[in-house]
């Protein structure tokens, strides 16, 4: 007999409200918060509701939305997005508790001002970072292969983001690798660095820096893929 909605809560289960396709491959889901706590900057595990497999995705949603929300690129053949991508409102995702350390440092103030950098679906921390801090100084450099990968680009006002396209050369957007923007940034009013993305952009931003250009202690990361 299938489980009643009452018997699915008693689960760790929660029910998708939302899904909001931004290109082809990737997506915003939103689906029921159930009051879990969360930080900026953590991932939550997530899979289809009767399977073993979950994958983590950092939440993108805020701390004051009544909902979870994870940004998803799809995985051709892969366990989970593909069955994530194709969830109605109505059906059910497990969900596990937040995890991580990856956040803002505690007592940050307005006059700090905070780089980040991400490359593809590595931007949702940082959507979460700018939708749970109002007075949050940053700059927000975000790496694509071209202008259909970006990932609701109007939530941030435009003189804090900096899209840069590897494949695809457009008037007013960088064209290169965030890290051949980063060779020619000034960072003198930078208090803190923060990466999320390929690993390969996080070892060479690391490699750029790691010259006594900026404090190693100062640069955060977290590695999507």
């Amino acid at each position: 007999m299938a489980d009643t909605y009452n018997e699915k809560i008693q689960k760790n289960l929660h029910k998708v409200l939302a899904i909001n396709h931004l290109s082809e491959s990737t997506f915003v889901l939103r689906f029921e918060r159930k009051n879990l706590p969360f930080k900026p900057g953590q991932h939550i595990g997530v899979g289809p509701e009767n399977s073993t497999y979950t994958r983590e995705y950092s939440v993108y949603s805020g701390v004051d939305d009544d909902y979870l929300e994870i940004l998803v690129k799809e995985v051709l053949n892969g366990f989970i997005s593909p069955i994530l991508k194709n969830l109605k409102p109505g059906d059910f995702i497990q969900v596990e508790e937040p995890r991580g350390y990856f956040s803002l440092p505690t007592g940050w103030t307005p006059e700090e001002r905070f780089l980040f950098i991400a490359t593809g679906t590595g931007i949702a921390p940082f959507h979460s970072f700018v939708k749970s801090n109002t007075g949050l100084n940053y700059t927000l450099f975000h790496g694509i292969s071209t202008t259909s990968e970006t990932c609701q680009p109007n939530f941030y006002p435009p003189e804090r983001l900096i899209l840069c396209t590897s494949r695809e050369n457009q008037p007013s957007i960088f064209q290169g690798r965030v890290t051949d923007l980063l060779k020619t940034y000034s960072l003198g009013e930078i208090s803190r660095i923060y990466l999320c993305g390929n690993v390969n952009m996080i070892n060479d931003v690391y490699d750029i820096l790691g010259k006594g250009i900026f404090p190693i202690d100062k640069i955060h990361s977290e590695v999507y893929f």
